[in-house]
């Protein structure tokens, strides 16, 4: 049976997501929300005077946090699956088990080590020449894992992955581009070039209270500049 946006809007009762534009976390939370169709109300946060309504729902205070009918979900990872689970037309969720230990790896060791080498004066005991060393050793072997996508079709694990990869990518772009990864350098150009990467990296006029409501992904009202 297909299903249309207003029974989508009826199952999730117009949850809010807090998010912010260029957070990875907060990237692959609306990639889930675009493709499955389901319609939150988006509010961008700026991080460094977040609203009280932010703080107030998100333990953690960090985006992005969604706001649903009878629970709050505060880790990016959750939000892609809580929206899958309602309308998964794609099949992203139907992939290997290995898939998640693929997201946990740049989850972590990965995460940590772009972290330290892109912000380095943060982690003055640390080398970030080492830290991009690390790194690496997770792209060369997602670089070996990659066919198309990681798997045999575009899941979960490729856009959960993609928005760190950009991250790091566009630390040193001439250093990233002269690595040998071809099968990397092509499943990350062809997600920067895609519509649905411009779809989800529209600019949003910060949020205050008592703004006109703004519709993710598909949006009745308030206004968007795109790049």
């Amino acid at each position: 049976m297909q299903v249309t946006q207003k029974d989508l809007r009826s199952l999730t009762a117009a949850p809010i997501l807090y998010s912010f534009r260029r957070c990875p976390y907060a990237m692959r939370a609306r990639l889930a929300l675009a493709v499955s169709g389901v319609e939150v109300e988006l509010r961008e946060v700026l991080l460094r005077d977040k609203p009280q309504a932010f703080l107030e729902a998100s333990a953690s205070a960090t985006v992005p946090c969604l706001v649903a009918s009878n629970r709050v979900i505060d880790e990016s990872l959750d939000i892609m699956i809580w929206a899958l689970d309602q309308h998964d037309p794609e099949g992203w969720l139907d992939m290997p088990k290995t898939g998640f230990e693929w997201v946990a790896r740049a989850d972590g060791p990965f995460k940590a080590a772009l972290d330290r080498t892109k912000y380095a004066t943060r982690y003055p005991e640390c080398d970030s020449a080492k830290e991009r060393d690390k790194a690496s050793v997770f792209l060369s072997d997602l670089n070996n894992q990659l066919g198309e996508w990681i798997f045999a079709t575009p899941s979960l694990a490729d856009y959960a992955i993609l928005p760190f990869v950009r991250q790091f990518a566009f630390i040193d772009k001439p250093w990233f581009d002269a690595q040998d990864w071809p099968d990397l350098h092509r499943w990350l150009q062809r997600f920067l070039s895609s519509d649905r990467f411009s779809s989800i990296m529209s600019k949003y006029e910060t949020w205050h209270v008592g703004d006109p409501k703004v519709w993710f992904p598909h949006r009745e009202s308030g206004h968007s500049q795109n790049d």
